[in-house]
């Protein structure tokens, strides 16, 4: 998120403009929110609350990477790779949200819950039927260097029996982001085994796997639970 001014400054202003205009503050604070691209002020408190989150995220996953960000349902994977997505957008980059999960619609709500109007910059939100790692290079090959897909998600990248095995797919994508200075990030489910295990974050052990497939081709895991996150490289 990138406000026109910081929000202390933003408060300073909502004072007087519900001093100019003679209206409520919780009002003058809304309208600059809206002003900003969020629907009130709550949400850009939220948002501010998170900020540098997926600026700090992408700082470490750097060109080449191909990154597993898995957690179980409910705990924001969707939400975080939205976020990562429209965060590298923001920054001049490239970024597509893959999806074989959700509609166009469903991701733009998910943005509007958010407080985000749309994506911004040069994001691209893609809900083929087509999706395989073959079509996600096909989109990407003629990019500049440093751009950014989020797949969505990758138990359904080989369920179509037409499409490769996932661990080809993913050598694939990983040869394909060293090759092209790109960031590949999958959101991944966790096996719900995970919680009866009594740890308090999954690992690669747990990621739910309907087919065999080699997950030594991420170079970098992302893991989330109960509001936790860990980062991890994956030794070659």
């Amino acid at each position: 998120m990138k406000l026109s001014v910081p929000i202390f400054r933003l408060k300073r202003q909502a004072r007087l403009l519900s001093r100019e205009a003679n209206i409520p503050l919780v009002k003058a604070l809304d309208r600059l929110a809206h002003r900003e691209g969020f629907r009130s002020w709550s949400l850009l408190v939220r948002e501010a609350s998170r900020q540098g989150r997926g600026e700090r995220m992408l700082a470490q996953f750097g060109p080449g990477d191909l990154v597993l960000l898995a957690a179980r349902p409910g705990h924001g994977k969707t939400m975080l790779g939205l976020e990562l997505a429209k965060t590298a957008a923001r920054d001049g980059r490239d970024a597509f949200f893959f999806s074989l999960e959700e509609t166009e619609a469903g991701i733009a709500r998910r943005l509007r819950d958010f407080g985000v109007a749309d994506g911004g910059g040069r994001f691209a939100v893609d809900t083929s039927d087509e999706i395989s790692a073959d079509y996600i290079i096909s989109r990407l090959q003629n990019l500049p260097s440093g751009a950014l897909a989020v797949i969505d998600y990758l138990q359904l990248l080989d369920q179509p029996r037409s499409k490769p095995e996932l661990s080809v797919q993913l050598r694939s994508l990983g040869d394909f982001a060293q090759s092209a200075d790109a960031t590949v990030i999958a959101i991944s489910q966790i096996d719900r085994s995970f919680e009866g295990s009594g740890r308090d974050m999954p690992g690669l052990s747990d990621v739910r796997l309907p087919n065999p497939a080699d997950l030594s081709h991420f170079s970098r895991t992302c893991f989330l639970h109960d509001g936790k996150l860990r980062i991890e490289a994956i030794a070659p």
